[in-house]
């Protein structure tokens, strides 16, 4: 009974997560520097580290992921031991909607460059290129085709993930239901995925060369690795369900993979209004 908790509070014991989040990160950041970096030769390398090594970063990236799934584990079985309690996951909540906003200005960086060079052009190597959006030679995609057809790939998999939440939430924990939601949801999610790269790479501009290709590729590859983040995220949550966690009053991690799906969505209704759409008028 000395032990006992007296309050709504999760009171967490000291943690080495944090810390090695922290390192693992600033590894894999420096990697990323080494390995494109132009001034690092075989000739001049830092810490035995040449050009377009990526060794570092790779490391760093390893150790990342890592340090995620261990922590995102511990928070699990916290909130399956009773730890996550109402006010708890108020926190949670909150700390996730932060998240979702620090996501929002990301993307709005991306369409602030776009909008700028879209109303204001200006070619750096050639003044003849100046007020010409997109650049001269540039082949854009056509809005209607895939990327219509992604858009709508890309909502009815939010459609089935919202399915899979009212199957738990408002069906009386209805698990059929929300296996198949969330099964539906994932697969969506792939088959964006697919379709993604397979207009990638019948691309007729490039990345490098011209202000459009680095903006649409920025902008568009981003938020396919939000894609490929937020179907992890639901994967999980399906194998989560399998094992039977997440009820109608406690579902705090299924409602944050909602949550960033949805965003996902909104996204990429923004991107294929104003890159796809309004860029190629």
């Amino acid at each position: 009974m000395a032990h006992a908790k007296n309050h709504d509070y999760h009171i967490l014991p000291p943690s080495i997560w944090p810390l090695a989040g922290a390192l693992a990160a600033g590894v894999m950041l420096a990697g990323s520097v080494l390995m494109v970096s132009p001034n690092i030769s075989p000739e001049n390398k830092f810490l035995g580290i040449g050009h377009n090594t990526p060794w570092f970063f790779l490391g760093g990236l390893v150790a990342v992921l890592y340090v995620m799934f261990a922590w995102w584990s511990e928070v699990t079985h916290e909130g399956q031991t009773g730890d996550h309690t109402p006010v708890v996951r108020i926190g949670l909540r909150y700390g996730f909607i932060l998240f979702i906003m620090s996501e929002v200005m990301f993307f709005s960086a991306w369409f602030w460059t776009f909008f700028k060079h879209a109303l204001y052009p200006m070619g750096p190597l050639s003044p003849i290129q100046d007020g010409v959006w997109p650049p001269e030679g540039i082949v854009l995609f056509d809005p209607w085709h895939l990327p219509l057809i992604n858009t709508l790939i890309l909502l009815c998999s939010g459609c089935a993930a919202t399915w899979a939440h009212h199957a738990l939430v408002h069906e009386n924990n209805n698990r059929e239901a929300m296996k198949q939601g969330l099964i539906l949801a994932v697969v969506l999610g792939l088959l964006f995925t697919f379709f993604q790269a397979y207009e990638y790479s019948h691309a007729a501009f490039g990345f490098a060369g011209n202000i459009y290709g680095a903006s649409f590729f920025m902008a568009t590859g981003f938020h396919g690795f939000h894609v490929i983040i937020g179907t992890i995220f639901l994967t999980v949550c399906l194998i989560r369900t399998y094992k039977g966690h997440f009820t109608p009053e406690q579902h705090v991690g299924f409602e944050a993979a909602a949550w960033y799906w949805h965003f996902v969505d909104v996204v990429w209704l923004f991107l294929f209004a104003a890159v796809y759409i309004w860029g190629s008028a």
